[in-house]
């Protein structure tokens, strides 16, 4: 199949477990709970998205099939470095990344010697052979995936109980405060549930505190 990316490009990994780690983002285009556009944002699956994953920049594009997205992704990793090429990694996000990851993209960024990181709203299965799935369920959708790695949650969110969560099988609980006009309040909000709810820990989002991409 092909694959519609929004760009991909090099930075290191801002949220979660991972945070701080050099990585090469693919960000796929579209998703499954908003259009993207503004004007159907209010009435949206997930109305707080914080990313635009519409359409496909200069540095996306489409891509034919696994093998040329991964030479594209290879091409960006090795961007200034200074020597060797060791514990590739990659992050494949949106949007909504798993309408279109599959086994043939892994198995093609696998063969490329990349470490696979997928941010999923959770709302589709994932295919097997991810090496670090990350989580982020939307109150009022239905999560099918309620396994991996990272369970990231923004916070607040009303509608979404989190101690049902914990009964989910991660090894990582994490909780985020909501982008947005009331960033503060949601941290004061985030640090006063992490507090409480000691199985939970803080992740915030580092890149946009060191102005990264």
């Amino acid at each position: 199949m092909s694959y519609a990316v929004k760009e991909i490009f090099l930075t290191l990994q801002g949220e979660g477990v991972q945070a701080g780690r050099r990585a090469v983002f693919i960000r796929f285009s579209g998703c499954n709970l908003w259009s993207g556009r503004e004007e159907d944002r209010a009435t949206a699956d997930c109305n707080f998205c914080d990313t635009d994953f519409v359409g496909m920049n200069a540095d996306g594009g489409r891509f034919a099939d696994a093998e040329a997205l991964t030479a594209a992704a290879l091409r960006v990793w090795e961007e200034e470095l200074e020597r060797g090429d060791q514990d590739r990694f990659t992050v494949l996000t949106g949007g909504e990344p798993l309408l279109q990851v599959d086994d043939a993209l892994i198995a093609a960024l696998h063969a490329a010697d990349f470490t696979i990181a997928v941010e999923t709203n959770g709302t589709i299965a994932a295919p097997d052979g991810i090496d670090w799935l990350c989580v982020s369920p939307k109150a009022g959708t239905e999560v099918v995936q309620r396994s991996g790695n990272e369970l990231k949650l923004v916070w607040p969110q009303p509608g979404l109980d989190p101690s049902v969560l914990e009964d989910w099988d991660f090894d990582h609980f994490l909780v985020q405060p909501m982008d947005g006009p009331s960033i503060n309040d949601s941290r004061i909000a985030a640090i006063e549930f992490v507090l409480g709810h000691p199985h939970w820990r803080l992740s915030l989002q580092t890149h946009k505190l060191s102005g990264l991409r």
